[in-house]
């Protein structure tokens, strides 16, 4: 207790307390601004990345959402780097990362009804980059550790949450940071003055409020897995609102007409968008015909979109046609090159077609925007076809941090590889006498696959103290995680003691592929 107290007496010497630039309170800042703003500049990408990357079907529509928010952002009590971007994802969800990088998907902004409600979700997350609630997150994990690694490893460096690895993982954890009521009521707070300085009418931000309380209430999954994860709503937010509103200026800017002229392309698209999310669904469960159908539908009201592509690519994957999921995937690339998975996706399709240069460049290309696990062991693979198991390991090692499927092959391809050279650090043998007088052997493979054909050099004493060598192979397989028990017929020895003279090397194993 001592050590923690002194510890955090030192974070306290060495970093000090800092001014809030929003509430105007002292605080204890663990986090500089350089770090928070290297941290959202070094995060923004592969945030975007795993929630559906950029929506770029109508550019002048994440024109639109970025002039509002840097409306916003301009009247606000904390100059940063800030940046807007509409996300293409129908999650209903925003959210903001230190630095002052701010994402909202196409999703929610479908649920909004006017610019002054776009102003009130915009204006909430700049207050939690301004108002440091996410580098304060940080500052607790960190004061929890008594380290500074969290951020180390962040200034340094879902739909795909689960698959990223190395420095993303840092984003997946950032983008997913849960508010404490404290933060939610500050972000209105202070999000409703942004509004009424920049000239919006406050009161929107009531109404929303009130609007997320009754689809909280309806318990709606999109909702749940999104903002509401976050940015819990509740009545006591709706009535902090309206006293906020009532001390702010009134007849402020609404815009519900200019929102519906901006959001008219997304709105006529939204079935295409629905349609494809079936199709998704649809090829989870297996039911390619009905996902390509889906497909095809949603293409064929917006041929713009590449995500609409890559299903259909996916769809023929599934179905080993790889020309023509080859096909789809270069048209999705063409709509928009700057997305992780058409290039993973076509990847893996070129390495099914023995197209290894160009699967190499595209599951490299794939990596550059979001590492995942998938890409990293598929280049393992690919190295490891070409005879290049040093570089197929590090591959195979940056794939194996996941938990993901690919993340299991990954530990069972480095598995593979070691084994020849450390077999004895998977299977350990404990040898006792019966009570005969011979030597019996446990072998427990600790290993995660089952093992065959072990082969044992062992040297040990006969009965007159001279030292032998023999060898034994065992045919049997041995499950991961098992125990095999055998009679190695050396003896009969009369004393328990003569074990300590007994070595036993393992010569040779084969792993089982499962």
């Amino acid at each position: 207790m001592r050590q923690t107290l002194i510890l955090l007496l030192s974070f306290v010497f060495l970093y000090g307390c800092a001014v809030n630039p929003v509430t105007g309170k002292n605080e204890l800042a663990l986090v500089s601004e350089s770090q928070e703003i290297n941290i959202g500049r070094e995060n923004y990408v592969p945030s975007r990345q795993m929630q559906g990357g950029d929506y770029t079907v109508n550019p002048e529509l994440s024109a639109y959402v970025n002039e509002v928010g840097q409306k916003l952002a301009a009247v606000s009590d904390r100059k940063l780097p800030y940046e807007f971007t509409v996300l293409n994802n129908s999650t209903p969800n925003a959210w903001a990362l230190p630095g002052g990088k701010l994402a909202i998907n196409r999703g929610l902004l479908l649920e909004l009804n006017s610019e002054a409600e776009l102003a009130a979700v915009l204006g909430h997350e700049i207050v939690h980059a301004a108002a440091r609630h996410g580098a304060q997150q940080m500052e607790r994990g960190m004061m929890l550790q008594g380290a500074l690694i969290a951020t180390s490893i962040a200034t340094q460096s879902n739909e795909y949450g689960n698959l990223v690895v190395g420095g993303a993982q840092v984003a997946a954890g950032l983008i997913n940071t849960k508010y404490g009521r404290d933060d939610e009521l500050e972000a209105d707070y202070y999000g409703m003055q942004y509004m009424a300085r920049a000239g919006y009418d406050p009161m929107a931000a009531v109404k929303l409020q009130e609007t997320f309380v009754r689809l909280n209430e309806n318990r709606s999954h999109n909702w749940l897995a999104g903002l509401f994860a976050s940015h819990p709503p509740s009545m006591a937010r709706v009535e902090a609102n309206r006293a906020t509103a009532a001390s702010l200026p009134t007849g402020g800017k609404v815009g519900k007409i200019t929102y519906e002229e901006r959001l008219a392309s997304l709105v006529k698209d939204k079935k295409a968008y629905d349609s494809y999310a079936k199709g998704r669904e649809a090829l989870e469960k297996g039911d390619t015909n009905k996902a390509l159908a889906y497909a095809q539908e949603a293409i064929g009201v917006e041929p713009r979109e590449g995500h609409f592509y890559a299903l259909r690519g996916d769809v023929r994957y599934k179905e080993k046609r790889y020309n023509e999921a080859l096909a789809d995937y270069d048209r999705a690339i063409e709509l928009n090159s700057n997305y992780f998975y058409y290039y993973l996706q076509r990847g893996l399709t070129r390495k099914q077609m023995n197209l290894t240069a160009e699967s190499y460049a595209d599951l490299q290309q794939s990596t550059k925007l979001l590492p995942t696990a998938t890409a990293y062991n598929s280049l393992g693979e690919l190295e490891l076809s070409s005879g290049s198991s040093q570089r197929a390991k590090q591959y195979f090692t940056e794939a194996a941090s996941s938990t993901s499927p690919a993340g299991r092959q990954a530990r069972a391809a480095l598995l593979r590889l070691d084994f020849p050279r450390y077999a004895g650090e998977y299977i350990h043998i404990q040898i006792s006498l019966n009570n005969d007088g011979y030597v019996l052997a446990r072998i427990n493979n600790q290993a995660p696959l089952g093992i065959k054909d072990l082969q044992l050099t062992i040297q040990y004493p006969d009965t007159s103290g001279k030292t032998l060598q023999t060898t034994r192979r065992f045919r049997a397989v041995i499950p991961a995680g098992q125990s095999y028990d055998t009679n190695l017929n050396l003896g009969p020895y009369a004393d328990a003691a003569i074990l300590n003279a007994i070595r036993i090397q393992i010569t040779s194993a084969v792993l089982m592929e499962k």
